[in-house]
């Protein structure tokens, strides 16, 4: 089921729900809030999101992002609210498994990836793969 926002802490968005809302643009604001969730840096967002820091400086909290930035955002908040769940809402214990190099992802920290859609996959994959206790 698809929520507007993250508070509850079960927000993930559905294929069609994401498309809808990337279509719609999501606000300023909600890349804010999402990015708390991991401590991402206004560098690790614009670099997730695919736009220049300067660019997502220039975006007032009521302003809508673009569609490709508003699917990336989306994306991420359903990997973030994945990554919660695997690792007991555990934030802290989540920012640092972003970080960190993982085999599983060619020896690269999981924030690397996630400029590219595949890179989100790949990321979801693994944390399905910790969820389920199958280790690499």
């Amino acid at each position: 089921m698809a929520y507007a926002t993250l508070p509850a802490q079960q927000a993930i968005y559905a294929p069609y729900t994401v498309i809808d809302k990337s279509r719609q643009g999501v606000l300023r604001s909600e890349a804010d809030r999402v990015a708390g969730l991991a401590s991402l840096t206004d560098i690790e967002l614009a670099r997730i999101l695919n736009m220049s820091v300067r660019n997502l400086h220039r975006l007032k909290p009521d302003e809508k992002l673009a569609r490709d930035a508003s699917e990336r955002l989306l994306l991420l908040t359903n990997l973030l609210r994945h990554g919660l769940d695997v690792f007991d809402n555990d934030s802290q214990t989540l920012t640092e498994w972003l970080r960190s190099p993982i085999r599983e992802l060619n020896s690269q920290p999981p924030l690397y990836l996630l400029d590219t859609t595949t890179g989100f996959g790949l990321v979801d994959d693994v944390l399905g793969r910790i969820e389920h206790g199958i280790v690499g």
